[in-house]
């Protein structure tokens, strides 16, 4: 009984300490216990995450999530043709090969432009080779082709997308504040049309010199719109007029009975001439025909030609029909062209940056096609067009030369003529009064 006592004496007095002792030895208990299952846990999952049935459908799970197709638009860029852009995007090589015999036994002639888009469409997929869905490509402003994946058969068809558009006749006019050109653009007329009016008049006009503060013009010109009345093409300018000074000038177009097309003015004469005036638009005149200090060699020296400044790159026309007889290096002259028009006219134009494509000895050019580009090759301080004029051999001074007039309309294409001309000025009338 005594030792009892002692013991449930000295427990009393130890009780703190015994329940220190107790609590830790649970706690590692519990705790050894907790990390035994912890590893079996953990083992448990690492053979299901290696489970081939569980990678799988994991796999599927993403693959859902994942876009299955992916878009994408690509500008084409100088020298790219359909198959290269194709093999650029790791297209398989049956595939492009389908595709471009879809396209050939459709007799649809594909011209990629510098700047065109082509929207494509790919399935995505693990390797780095892609398979077309979709595909567009556009042929003209009103054609596309499109190329998709029949999701049945899993087979590329092709398919043509045209937009038909409506013709309509749209007249703007107005006073000439600054140039012609910034005037048009403000009353929302398309560039490609102030040049067409340029080129019109560019026979009897020079823009840079003749054009005041305050002169007046007019067009009346056909554009071609979608369903959605969005502009898609330009057409014809079927009247065009300039007030210079208080003189108009109006000139219409017409087609006669050869359907050869061309624009008149009120007494039936063609605005065509053998040679246009100024074969650049916005240039200015910074040096003239004569005897002159040279720029480069320092003395005086007879300038055989006419000098444009324009900026580089700027559009250069021929100023008539006829034969390249010469687009190369000229020495001095830099980069030129030399023109044969007849048996009395050639004409030359040097220092060009570059030529237009197709340009070379021996192709045939109209009047006001682009033959090049304004550059500073050759002897040269800065950009300009250099121009000459060769009359019979002998180089002549270009803005004093008198060419005859144009064709003049007789006979049956006279009578249509007048008839053209009076219905197009009663439709002029009717818009204004319209407007007004």
């Amino acid at each position: 009984m005594l030792r009892s006592s002692n013991f449930l004496e000295k427990l009393k007095k130890n009780y703190t300490i015994v329940i220190v002792f107790l609590t830790l030895s649970v706690t590692i208990l519990v705790t050894s216990s907790y990390n035994k299952y912890l590893a079996y846990e953990k083992e448990n999952y690492k053979k299901i995450i290696n489970n081939i049935y569980f990678k799988k459908t994991i796999g599927h799970f993403l693959d859902d999530l994942n876009p299955k197709y992916t878009d994408k638009t690509y500008n084409v860029q100088a020298g790219d043709s359909l198959e290269k852009i194709l093999i650029r995007h790791s297209v398989k090589k049956d595939e492009i090969q389908l595709i471009q015999k879809k396209i050939s036994k459709e007799n649809t002639k594909v011209t990629l432009k510098v700047g065109q888009e082509i929207n494509f469409t790919f399935e995505n997929s693990t390797n780095n080779q892609k398979k077309i869905n979709s595909l567009i490509i556009p042929v003209s402003k009103t054609h596309k082709v499109h190329i998709k994946k029949n999701i049945e058969t899993g087979i590329l068809e092709l398919k043509n997308i045209v937009t038909n558009l409506s013709r309509k006749i749209k007249f703007k006019e107005s006073r000439i504040t600054n140039s012609l050109y910034k005037t048009a653009i403000n009353l929302g007329v398309k560039p490609n049309l102030i040049v067409d009016f340029a080129r019109i008049y560019g026979f009897q006009v020079d823009f840079q010199r003749d054009i005041r503060k305050n002169d007046r013009f007019q067009i009346l010109y056909e554009i071609f719109e979608n369903d959605k009345g969005e502009a898609i093409e330009t057409g014809n300018i079927i009247f065009a007029n300039l007030k210079l000074s208080g003189n108009d000038l109006p000139l219409y177009f017409f087609i006669d009975k050869k359907k050869k097309t061309g624009h008149y003015d009120d007494n039936g004469k063609s605005a065509k001439k053998a040679l246009m005036k100024t074969p650049i638009n916005g240039a200015r005149l910074s040096s003239s025909f004569g005897l002159r200090k040279h720029p480069i060699l320092g003395y005086n020296k007879m300038h055989r030609g006419t000098d444009f400044a324009a900026p580089m790159g700027t559009p250069i026309m021929a100023s008539g029909d006829g034969v390249v007889i010469r687009a190369r290096w000229c020495g001095g002259g830099g980069n030129c062209i030399k023109i044969k028009h007849n048996s009395t006219y050639s004409t030359v134009y040097a220092h060009l940056s570059k030529f237009a494509k197709s340009i070379k000895a021996g192709a045939r050019v109209r009047q006001g096609q682009i033959i090049g580009y304004v550059g500073s090759t050759g002897m040269s301080t800065g950009p300009h067009l250099h121009y000459e004029v060769i009359e019979n051999g002998k180089k002549i001074n270009s803005q004093t030369l008198k060419l005859p007039s144009g064709r003049k309309l007789k006979g049956k294409d006279r009578k249509l003529f007048e008839v053209q001309k009076i219905k197009t000025n009663v439709l002029i009338s009717e818009i204004i009064n319209k407007s007004g």
